[in-house]
């Protein structure tokens, strides 16, 4: 059983003490108590069992992860080979193999305004340097996608850029790619000298600046730069708010050559002298529409505005994002050149139709219950579930683990530790369920994480595309589940856009937001209407609803039952192979539906009449 308990201590200062089967955590503000039992002969359905947390407090911050350390004895331009950093970097855990539906990607809109570049078809054409083309094909790099395609030739041309490409489709290998491998035959004559032994004080003077909004997000480009710098002589780094600062200016002290950072640590370090930019050669925001966004344009503009930023004529800004509205777009051209490239892969703003989208109709009483349900009937699977508030994230993960689920949560109220724990947790497999805020909807690319579920569903299209797009990454399918009622209505007519755009299903209740004509979006460029492909749907879901209709359990609860049995199972333990391991089931056929029958007004979820338990 897991029990949280909150005492309020005011000024406690931060303890941490581990026990056999009790976690004490004193934070700054309140005192935590944690009672976790692991009671690992405890599962629910085909879930494996719930485990304990992670609570090895010696486990290292994720700044220290180990890279490559170039030594001055080396001639070559090309490092020697550090046989366990390669495994620990390129090894099989780590790579998200490209889809069935990868070869989708080379038929799909590109646009480039103005078309300054020719696209490469490949990376042998992309003229990178050797210890670039090596570390691509470590990574199992065989084709690029259609924004590294347009994205490697433009940066290596010279240009600013602002790039909008769906999720999991490769964005930070298009600007990581072409910027390192730009630098790596320069890095001797504009890298920053090393620290002489013994040196006191340092300042660590980056040649490629990564600005990215979450601590999280930015810990995992920081894995993407240990990754392609491997065999070279620039140094990565990353510094972020949360964890201790020490351990990162350590870090900083050895060198620094590629800084990834968040906002907020990196202005405390330019402040206390840490961190100069005079030497960037490469800004790179990622996530850009959320960087400009009220919460953070503060920040950006004094990192670029009123720091040592280079500004010499030679250093080049990058943005990336799979959302970039009108307004956003307006505010960028302040940090871009004038003549800055703006690269569009499909429609700004859009996802990709290798997501099952899913919408059910379930009043906010009856949302546990039908989650509950939820996950009993699809096979297990690493799953992402999305909630609205901190509170809520605690809530219903302390509730999923008292149904013997294997969850863990993630917010932004947690310790870094805590963070850190949890995503290590949730990527292993030992809690494949993860309860997240909108701290985990932007970037993070998890491998194998097959069901995306809008527990609590956004106000901002832009977040939905963002939360949905942590599956079916790379050409991968997934299956996103979103629970709907009339509190959501003010989403629901751009949600019924992207579910017409992507040729999914229209469920009865939402069908009074379809357009009369053709799908007009926002964020469209000319205005010009977007052609309607999933007209086709509008015939479908208004004649064919044989599939949907057994969620009213009042009348008919057998057939409710009937429609959401799967004899399906997943093809590995669960509990144990998650990582490695490739689910038996097709997310784009889901073995339960979600449009109540056409003779009913929209209903809640009433499959379970009464709290779910178990025995």
């Amino acid at each position: 059983m897991k029990h949280n308990i909150f005492y309020h201590v005011e000024y406690a200062r931060q303890i941490t003490c581990y026990t056999k089967n009790y976690y004490l955590n004193f934070n700054n503000s309140f005192l935590r108590l944690q009672i976790k039992m692991s009671d690992s002969g405890n599962s629910v359905g085909q879930w494996g069992p719930r485990q304990a947390p992670n609570l090895d407090p010696n486990r290292q911050w994720a700044a220290l992860r180990r890279r490559y350390e170039w030594k001055d004895n080396y001639d070559d331009d090309i490092a020697p080979k550090d046989p366990e950093l390669e495994k620990e970097l390129f090894g099989e855990e780590n790579h998200v193999p490209a889809g069935i539906n990868f070869s989708k990607y080379q038929s799909i809109k590109v646009t480039a305004s103005p078309e300054v570049v020719k696209p490469v078809e490949s990376f042998e054409e992309a003229n990178l340097h050797p210890i670039m083309k090596e570390n691509v094909k470590l990574a199992k790099y065989s084709i690029p996608t259609p924004v590294q395609k347009y994205s490697i030739p433009i940066i290596t041309d010279g240009n600013d850029l602002m790039a909008c490409a769906q999720t999991g489709s490769g964005k930070t290998a298009a600007f990581l790619i072409p910027t390192l491998s730009r630098l790596f035959g320069k890095a001797r004559k504009l890298a920053a000298p090393r620290p002489q032994s013994g040196a006191r004080r340092y300042k660590a003077e980056p040649l490629v600046l990564i600005i990215a909004p979450t601590r999280e997000l930015a810990t995992q480009i920081f894995d993407e730069c240990r990754r392609f710098t491997y065999r070279s002589m620039m140094r990565p780094c990353v510094v972020y708010g949360g964890a201790d600062a020490v351990p990162q200016k350590s870090e900083l002290s050895k060198g620094c050559d590629v800084l990834t950072a968040t906002p907020g640590r990196l202005n405390d370090f330019l402040e206390r002298g840490i961190v100069s930019l005079r030497r960037v050669k490469y800004l790179v925001l990622d996530e850009a529409d959320r960087m400009l966004d009220m919460g953070f344009e503060t920040d950006i503009r004094k990192i670029v505005q009123k720091s040592d930023l280079c500004d010499d004529g030679t250093r080049q800004t990058l943005m990336f994002s799979a959302t970039f509205p009108k307004p956003i777009r307006s505010l960028a051209k302040d940090f871009l050149a004038t003549n800055h490239v703006f690269l569009t892969v499909g429609r700004v703003g859009g996802t990709t139709s290798d997501i099952t989208q899913k919408i059910m109709y379930v009043e906010d009483h009856n949302k546990r219950n039908s989650l509950v349900e939820l996950l009993l009937k699809q096979p297990p699977s690493r799953t992402l579930i999305f909630v609205e508030t901190k509170r809520g994230a605690d809530s219903l993960d302390d509730y999923l683990y008292n149904q013997n689920f294997p969850t863990t949560s993630i917010h932004g109220d947690r310790s870094q530790r805590e963070r850190e724990d949890a995503l290590i947790s949730f990527k292993n497999g030992k809690s494949p369920i993860l309860i997240a805020t909108a701290v985990a909807a932007r970037g993070l690319d998890i491998k194998n994480v097959m069901h995306v579920i809008n527990y609590d569903l956004c106000n901002d299209i832009d977040e939905y595309v963002h939360r949905i797009g942590r599956t079916a990454r790379v050409g991968n399918k997934g299956l996103a589940t979103t629970f709907y009622n009339e509190r959501n209505s003010e989403i629901a007519p751009k949600l019924v856009k992207i579910l017409l755009e992507c040729s999914q299903d229209v469920p009865d209740f939402l069908r009074s937001y379809m357009p009369e004509k053709d799908l007009v979006f926002d964020d469209d460029d000319d205005g010009i209407a977007t052609e309607n492909k999933s007209s086709s749907n509008y015939t479908k879901n208004t004649q064919d609803n044989s599939g949907y209709g057994n969620l009213d359990n009042t009348s008919n609860q057998k057939s409710a039952k009937a429609s959401w049995d799967n004899n399906q199972t997943a093809n590995w333990d669960s509990g144990r192979n998650w990582e490695n391991s490739t689910p038996a089931w097709d997310s784009s056929k889901p073995t339960w539906e979600t449009n109540p029958p056409q003779s009913q007004q929209p209903v809640t979820s009433t499959v379970f009449a009464t709290p779910y338990t178990l025995r």
